[in-house]
């Protein structure tokens, strides 16, 4: 758990760790204020970027290898950064940095796909969704402690020293958890058509565009809430700090009451309405921003209740779009963390580019995000469609028995965690054993693949019958 909540860390220390030293970039490096802020951007996208080619590497070569030839690549891209002679250098390499970072977040979420499936997955991004609510909140206050012994260039130093750090954690404290026998090759087609095989699933995809745009509203409130609170309705830096420090309450603790939740309420329900009530908690905030009812609370509560919310669908979100991807976790993983990020990425500058004069713009973003999630819940993945998730650990799977070629197939195991080599040729494979030689965890299966089992198992008591009444006949 320790290592996978550092690397979870790293993409949001490396994006947000710098954040106070941009004034101090414009004037080093004789930028614009835009340039800076572009810098930003750069490594949102790269971070994106770098989910689409890390997650089907490891998905083809295990989960080890990629990672650490992406934490290695963060720290020469930290060094770069702190050496950059101009703007326009220091955002190309923030994008390369970006693109490093997040190997952190896909392999962690890869790595929880391999080992747990179900609730007890559901229980275990909760946990990391605690680290990733807590390291954005933290890390401008880390850099501003940073930057009290050193200038700007000295904060990609610090980022330098976390990846090496992180080099030695992977290496002494992460295992293989994706067995070669599991593992997926193919190169690039085959990587173009995992993703095409993907991204046909409906479920899927709204579940995709349902994290996409909770995280766009989500961005929306970090790129608008300083002009609103400090320029619009006057508060204090510091007081500012209270407000944003409350919300990040908000959305830690509702990470981990959901823990405890889907123990009672299947993950899926949780989700609807948690989307229904940020969608009502937007249009509140819309109406009361228009109307200026209420003042600043017109806009806190609501927002509080809304950042609540998103600490309710970021855990679930992914477990339920990654249930009936198992063999290509780190592809799938790959394609919500890239949409999150690129989403994010371009719906920050759709707050400023409506003016920040009141409290409106940033309001009429999240509310138009926050509906866009509802639709792609209601609409495309349908909740009431979907499988639930395992009520517990799926169990290990036990090595095949030796078969005499004389005796009749044996019936495969029932249940919904049936492994999935016995059910048909096509399955085989899919479970293996980890690193070690430990049994792996088995993976739950879909429609289609319950279908192949059920099939195979009217089959396989089809030729029992066959070969008992030949056995009495003789």
């Amino acid at each position: 758990m320790f290592v996978l909540g550092a690397l979870t860390a790293l993409g949001p220390l490396t994006i947000d760790l710098y954040l106070p030293a941009f004034p101090a970039i414009s004037g080093d490096l004789d930028a614009a204020e835009s340039a800076v802020q572009l810098t930003l951007t750069g490594t949102l996208l790269g971070f994106a970027i770098g989910q689409l080619i890390l997650g089907p590497l490891s998905d083809a070569l295990g989960r080890r290898r990629p990672l650490m030839a992406a934490t290695a690549t963060h720290v020469v891209a930290s060094v770069l950064c702190a050496v950059a002679p101009n703007i326009a250098m220091l955002g190309g390499f923030r994008v390369l940095q970006g693109m490093a970072a997040a190997a952190g977040a896909v392999v962690s979420m890869a790595v929880v796909r391999d080992l747990y499936t179900g609730l007890p997955a559901v229980r275990l991004l909760s946990r990391l969704m605690l680290v990733t609510g807590i390291a954005p909140v933290l890390a401008p206050s880390l850099g501003g402690q940073v930057l009290q012994f050193t200038d700007w260039r000295g904060v990609f130093w610090v980022l330098a020293v976390l990846g090496l750090g992180l080099v030695a954690v992977v290496v002494l404290g992460l295992e293989e958890t994706l067995p070669p026998e599991r593992r997926r090759s193919g190169g690039v087609a085959g990587t173009m058509r995992t993703y095409a095989s993907i991204l046909r699933g409906r479920v899927f995809v709204g579940l995709m565009l349902t994290g996409g745009s909770m995280m766009a509203a989500l961005f929306a409130y970090i790129a608008g809430s300083s002009f609103v609170f400090q320029d619009v309705y006057g508060l204090s830096e510091q007081a500012y700090g209270v407000l944003f420090g409350l919300n990040s309450v908000g959305l830690i603790t509702a990470t981990q009451l959901n823990a405890r939740l889907v123990r009672r309420v299947a993950p899926k329900w949780v989700v609807s309405g948690a989307l229904v009530t940020a969608a009502t908690a937007a249009g509140a905030m819309l109406v009361f921003a228009s109307s200026g009812l209420f003042g600043i609370a017109g806009i806190a509560v609501p927002l509080f209740v809304l950042l609540t919310t998103v600490g309710f669908t970021m855990p679930n979100t992914p477990v339920l779009a990654l249930a009936e991807h198992g063999e290509s976790a780190g592809t799938a993983a790959a394609l919500l963390g890239a949409m999150n990020f690129a989403v994010g990425a371009f719906s920050a500058p759709m707050v400023g580019a409506f003016g920040s004069g009141s409290a409106v713009p940033m309001a009429g973003v999240m509310v138009t995000m926050t509906l866009l999630a509802v639709a792609a819940l209601f609409l495309v993945a349908r909740p009431w469609r979907m499988t639930d998730p395992a009520s517990g650990p799926a169990a290990p799977a036990e090595p095949p028995e030796p078969v005499d070629a004389a005796a009749p197939p044996a019936d495969p195991a029932p249940g919904p965690h049936a492994s999935r080599a016995t059910h048909s040729t096509a399955h085989q494979g899919a479970e293996g054993t980890c690193h070690g030689g430990a049994a792996h965890p088995p993976v739950p299966l879909g429609r289609i693949e319950r279908r192949h089992a059920q099939a195979s198992t009217r089959r396989s008591r089809r030729r029992r019958t066959a070969a008992e009444g030949t056995h009495r006949e003789s």
